[in-house]
């Protein structure tokens, strides 16, 4: 009897690296500056500018 043949392992695709600046969230964190004297009050999640909020890095 004649042994069945596997079908060859698709190739995985590869994994893109992490965005540097946002550590791949997408996310970074944003000063919030309030009043004459623009004093800093706090943070709040801001959109990160090196991936457009995707968390994989460009490879530029």
């Amino acid at each position: 009897m004649a042994t069945k043949k596997t079908p060859p392992r698709p190739a995985s695709a590869p994994v893109p690296p992490k965005c540097g600046p946002c550590d791949g969230t997408g996310e970074v964190p944003v000063t919030v500056h309030v009043g004459r004297k623009r004093r800093a009050v706090g943070q709040q999640a801001g959109i990160c500018l090196a991936c457009f909020g995707t968390g994989e890095a460009t490879t530029d």
